[in-house]
């Protein structure tokens, strides 16, 4: 049965940014993917989402979901039959919806973790904390607006962050099977990013020296968006010939 396309509403998705060594993002990824380089450095992040409306294409969104959402990225290339395709391998996704959990792998792709979030938010603050049921990864970002990108050593501007971003709709996830990858693309004729400005980062994943030796993974840039409306369809599976060297693993 193919799976449904679904719309949703993107209240709000933090992305926070590391410029990270490419030979410390290698091991992690499963071939046939390899790190998409911006200026020499391999871009990976977390991606602390909070969807709204959440429902199939066709359903009115009175009768969608909400909920809390997180997905560590890194941007990735791998050759197609046209040409070289660029997108994010997600080695873990987790939510605090048991439906999300119970659903993803089954009715729509992308496995989930299970965890527990905490959030915080006004006008100009967001305060995202989560930890996974497992035990496995602990993330905490409180992140100001901003007028302007700075400080980015991967961008030059907001401009060219959001292209980047925009260009990186398709995701495949890591699956329990590890013989195959679930794709999924986002698609939004609405699609508006603002700047931000980390007050304070922690990340369970991003600050292990065992994964990531000092100095190899930097935290680079923070972006938000809100109110997008967005739909989600489902890729084919990308079938693994090699499995990464390292990864998340996702909650038995």
């Amino acid at each position: 049965m193919r799976p449904p396309r679904l719309a949703s509403v993107i209240e709000r998705r933090l992305l926070v940014n590391y410029r990270v060594a490419p030979e410390a993002v290698a091991p992690l990824l499963p071939a046939p993917l390899r790190p998409q380089l911006v200026r020499g450095h391999a871009v990976a992040g977390i991606c602390l989402l909070r969807l709204g409306s959440v429902r199939p294409a066709w359903a009115p969104a009175a009768v969608g979901l909400r909920s809390e959402n997180a997905a560590h990225r890194i941007a990735v290339e791998w050759d197609g039959p046209d040409g070289v395709e660029t997108g994010v391998y997600i080695p873990r996704r987790d939510t605090a919806s048991l439906v999300n959990r119970w659903a993803g792998g089954r009715v729509f792709p992308g496995e989930h973790g299970h965890a527990d979030f905490e959030v915080r938010e006004t006008p100009d603050t967001l305060r995202v904390a989560y930890a996974t049921r497992d035990g496995g990864t602990r993330v905490e970002v409180t992140a100001q607006l901003a007028d302007r990108l700075e400080g980015s050593g991967l961008f030059a501007d907001l401009d060219e962050a959001s292209a980047f971003f925009r260009a990186g709709s398709k995701g495949y996830s890591e699956t329990r099977s590890g013989c195959a990858l679930d794709g999924m693309q986002l698609a939004t004729d609405a699609w508006r990013i603002e700047p931000g400005r980390v007050t304070s980062a922690r990340s369970s994943y991003f600050d292990d020296p065992d994964r990531f030796p000092p100095g190899s993974a930097t935290l680079d840039s923070v972006l938000v968006m809100r109110d997008v409306p967005v739909h989600w369809r489902a890729l084919p599976g990308m079938p693994v010939t090699a499995p990464a060297g390292a990864a998340l693993r996702h909650a038995a």
